[in-house]
């Protein structure tokens, strides 16, 4: 297992260096700045269009690379990283529905203005990660302020009041506990306190391990599903909203449970999030037919709604790769390490373009590419390396120990 830890190690150091190289050549707007991320498969721009979560998430990727991987500790890294961050800071905050409250635009034009505001709060979660990596390789505190300021209106939308959001309360509307909230808390946290003092850590343990209940409030008919969605008191909700299942998603939580539990030394918590946030939803989610997880599932077994429920995208391959090798790391459980190898050759073998660089993001079912562009909408300069790096890292923790136990 030696050999082929040493083999994916290479392919990820040499997969993430060619996505590193095609988002720094084809993606800056050196006139505007920020990035574009609608990107053709040979890296021409398509829409110029800027989506604000994916600027907030390019200036964390590249940040994050800069400070902790000797590689891409280049200037060209940093500027690029520092660029999208002051296009951000100029552009993205606009005034929210109540006074004194700020709102992150969804969409951007070209040249700053907003174009659209969705009404939940990823924008803003995406503009606090890169806010605070960025105030760590600059050490700007106005940034680190800012950061900490917006999160404290996170928490202040999520536990107390979301009327700051901007969606009315309509009375067939009933509460929801979505797991993307939680989850995405979670991950703000840990950004939050990584590193930082005592001080820093106590502040934010409360709300950490508030959402790691919210998160395990998916766990749902005895332990046999991760659901999508719940009811805030955590019990199923009728209908295809109760019935939806995530795969990729419950696997991105497993593998932020798994680092929660790490931090903290819970045991318990690091169990359940192998069983039931990376066990259970890779079995439930592979296509043993065709290979790859599904993007939806219905756990009744009926259709999914969603037009793309059976199509195999990017991101949740991204997520179990990464949720499965740490699960790995932690237990060196061998049936592990065999599924990470089998969501390893499935990913592989059909998401990266070999000719024009990165990764498709949108497969169907059968695996053939279904959209050829490299960057859109939804699809940025985040999950491909976030995964590569986080692998890559975990490998190497895995070999070192390895080396010194000869």
């Amino acid at each position: 297992s030696a050999a082929m830890m040493i083999q994916c190690r290479e392919r990820l150091r040499t997969e993430l260096d060619n996505v590193v190289d095609f988002w720094l050549k084809y993606s800056h707007d050196n006139v505007h700045g920020g990035f574009f991320t609608c990107i053709g498969k040979d890296g021409k721009v398509y829409d110029e269009l800027k989506y604000v979560w994916l600027q907030g998430r390019q200036v964390w990727m590249y940040c994050r690379l800069y400070r902790t991987m000797d590689r891409f500790h280049k200037p060209e890294i940093l500027e690029a990283a520092k660029a999208g961050g002051a296009f951000l800071r100029k552009f993205a905050r606009v005034p929210g529905t109540s006074s004194g409250q700020w709102k992150c635009a969804f969409c951007l034009t070209r040249d700053g203005k907003a174009v659209k505001i969705q009404r939940t709060i990823f924008s803003e979660c995406f503009y606090i990660m890169a806010m605070d990596e960025l105030s760590r390789v600059t050490g700007d505190e106005d940034m680190q302020l800012e950061a900490e300021e917006m999160m404290k209106q996170l928490i202040y939308w999520v536990q107390k009041d979301s009327s700051g959001l901007g969606r009315p309360q309509l009375p067939g509307d009933i509460p929801i506990n979505s797991m993307a909230v939680p989850m995405m808390l979670l991950c703000l946290v840990q950004q939050l306190v990584e590193g930082r003092g005592q001080e820093v850590v106590q502040k934010y343990r409360e709300l950490g391990n508030w959402c790691v209940q919210q998160i395990l409030q998916h766990i749902q008919r005895n332990g046999t599903a991760i659901l999508e969605n719940v009811s805030p008191e955590g019990s199923e909700l009728p209908g295809c909203l109760g019935r939806l299942q995530n795969p990729g998603h419950a696997l991105e939580a497993g593998w932020f449970l798994l680092q929660f539990s790490a931090e903290s030394g819970d045991e318990e918590l690091q169990r359940t999030a192998i069983d039931k946030f990376v066990e259970l939803p890779y079995q439930y989610g592979w296509d043993k037919e065709h290979g790859g997880l599904f993007y939806f599932l219905d756990v009744d077994g009926h259709c999914p709604t969603q037009l793309e429920w059976s199509m195999k995208l990017w991101w949740p391959h991204c997520e179990a790769l990464i949720a499965i090798l740490m699960a790995y790391s932690q237990t060196k459980r061998p049936e592990l390490l065999e599924r990470f190898s089998q969501v390893y050759e499935y990913t592989f073998s059909h998401f990266p373009d070999a000719k024009s660089g990165e990764w498709f993001g949108y497969l169907t079912q059968e695996g053939r590419v279904a959209l050829d562009l490299k960057g859109g909408p939804f699809k940025g300069f985040f999950h491909v390396p976030r995964c590569l790096y986080m692998c890559e890292r975990i490998l190497d923790d895995l070999l070192a120990t390895k080396d010194s136990a000869i």
